[in-house]
């Protein structure tokens, strides 16, 4: 029986199979894309130090680190089904049947679809299928593109696109509806915007976003938008229509009041030749409720989150839950969290060297250090959300000691 097997090779998975195998145990990695990194290999922008982090070259990085332990890595497989065993657990996939004693859910988080008239158009798609087609595949999705939903995901990735030699025309919001819901509103996506404002060049937007509120930046926001990196951003723009015969063609837009309501006759039709939608980021957690783990609604972290503590436990025994899946954030706080997965899986099969309680919490306290210095926070509050989600964890299966 292998010692643990992960499911997701992105930097948790890859991080938490570092951990583990350093500290001796059999480690099996399954993921059902054909290569090993997750969202990593899409992700291309400049630190604030003027470094540039290249996704794809992390992503060999601990690719190599992993499998020069003997992590055994199997990409281009899917997992389908699991069970509960006495001792451990079985985990079916396309490929093979594996018994494990430690499980280790990686799944990362999936995009959330805003549906909008003409979406079934060729040359529609998610920002993050624009993203992986450019910095993966090194493929442009279009020439001419615009982007329909303001948000951390959607501006990141437009600057990305604009390094491919994209050109962005707008980044808009979609069309209000009950689907669309807050993505439609000026003023909660304009909080979005001012939590990515000391990413901007713009010294004068740099210094707004650290003291414009939300209700003051929506009502101060001019009709035709600014820009960052050149890409205009516009809040008070809605995409009411895909327009196109047999592919995209352009986008029907109307202007709307800081209120989010569509302003009658202010209507116009922008060409583009394809049209990025980015309705935001949600944990990918269906193997998690296979598996009989108990979950919680938490917005701050995208929606419904697995039940688990801050050493990556869930209530189900050994089942162990590391990056998006436990909530939306930045790469390199799913990596610190993988850490600590694996580390805590190393104590519960008796493997951890050294001080073990020492070794996990140092671990941990790095987890919080990431997430206090990243450069992108996904929401507002997830520090706190983090806090309520563990003493839920606490009150529904104690607080776990460790011998």
């Amino acid at each position: 029986m292998i010692d643990l097997v992960i499911v997701g090779a992105g930097p948790a998975g890859l991080a938490a199979a570092i951990s583990a195998a350093e500290n001796g145990l059999e480690v099996y990695v399954l993921d059902e894309f054909v290569k090993p990194g997750g969202r990593l290999l899409g992700q291309l922008h400049e630190e604030p130090d003027g470094k540039w982090e290249n996704g794809i070259v992390e992503a060999q990085k601990l690719y190599d680190c992993a499998t020069g332990l003997g992590v055994n890595i199997q990409c281009g497989v899917s997992v389908y089904d699991l069970k509960q065993l006495d001792n451990g657990w079985c985990v079916y996939t396309t490929n093979q049947t594996f018994e494990s004693k430690c499980l280790l859910l990686a799944t990362g988080a999936s995009e959330t679809p805003i549906p909008i008239p003409g979406w079934t158009l060729p040359g529609v798609m998610s920002i993050g299928a624009a993203q992986v087609m450019g910095n993966v595949h090194r493929v442009k999705p279009g020439e001419k593109g615009i982007i329909i939903g303001v948000n951390v995901l959607s501006v990141a990735i437009a600057r990305e696109l604009q390094l491919c030699g994209v050109h962005i025309e707008s980044i808009l919001l979609p069309k209000p509806s009950l689907v669309s819901g807050d993505a439609s509103k000026p003023e909660a996506m304009m909080e979005s915007l001012l939590r990515l404002s000391h990413l901007a060049p713009s010294p004068l937007i740099r210094f707004g976003g650290k003291w414009v509120s939300p209700k003051l930046g929506t009502l101060l926001y001019p009709k035709n938008g600014f820009k960052m990196w050149d890409i205009p951003i516009q809040l008070r723009k809605s995409a009411l229509e895909i327009l196109g015969d047999k592919q995209v063609e352009g986008v029907r837009i109307a202007e709307i009041s800081a209120a989010g309501e569509i302003i009658p006759g202010k209507e116009k039709v922008v060409s583009a030749d394809f049209v990025c939608i980015a309705g935001g980021l949600t944990p990918m957690s269906e193997l998690a409720a296979v598996a009989g783990c108990s979950f919680c609604y938490i917005p701050e972290l995208g929606g419904h989150i697995p039940l688990h503590n801050d050493y990556m436990e869930t209530n189900v025994t050994g089942l162990y839950v590391a990056g998006n899946i436990t909530g939306v954030e930045s790469a390199k706080v799913a990596r610190a969290q993988g850490t600590v997965a694996g580390l805590t899986v190393a104590r519960e099969l008796n493997a951890l060297q050294g001080k073990a309680d020492e070794i996990i919490n140092t671990a941990i306290a790095e987890v919080i250090k990431i997430r206090r210095n990243a450069l992108i926070q996904f929401q507002p509050g997830i520090e706190e959300a983090r806090m309520e989600l563990y003493q839920k964890f606490d009150e529904q299966v104690g607080i776990r000691t460790h011998i």
